[in-house]
């Protein structure tokens, strides 16, 4: 690898997985920089996890932005998923309804669920059926 390869990829590294700023770069711009992609980042998982992110209303820009700052982004549906399964209460209903369809073990990609599952939460009953989830409130 080159040498400016080299620091590109040093820089998204510090950017965007928490690495160390490399030498030659200023500290506070890349800071910015990284804030800024965090909250992006935040929003992009907002748009996958809309129920989650309105649960924690002002405070999912700074949760998410703390729990994702020393982690690489595996996208939004990934990120999302694997933050709220971190948080536990405020994405219980959410996070069953996509467990309920999908099969993610948080190593490889989501994929559609084959057979017929079950989720229970304090609020519902989910079940998926032939592709299609249906939730009820117990």
């Amino acid at each position: 690898m080159g040498d400016l390869a080299a620091q590109q990829a040093a820089l998204v590294a510090a950017l965007t997985g928490g690495a160390p700023i490399p030498d030659g770069f200023d500290p506070r711009l890349v800071g910015v920089a990284r804030k800024a992609l965090l909250r992006k980042r935040a929003g992009d998982v907002a748009r996958h996890w809309p129920r989650l992110a309105f649960a924690l209303g002002d405070r999912w820009v700074p949760e998410f932005a703390a729990w994702a700052a020393g982690r690489p982004t595996n996208g939004s549906l990934r990120d999302g998923w694997d933050f709220a399964r971190s948080l536990g209460a405020p994405a219980t209903d959410e996070l069953a309804a996509r467990e309920a369809a999908w099969v993610y073990d948080g190593v490889h990609p989501p994929r559609p669920r084959r057979l017929p599952a079950l989720r229970r939460t304090a609020e519902s009953v989910i079940v998926q059926v032939a592709g299609r989830t249906y939730r009820r409130a117990r």
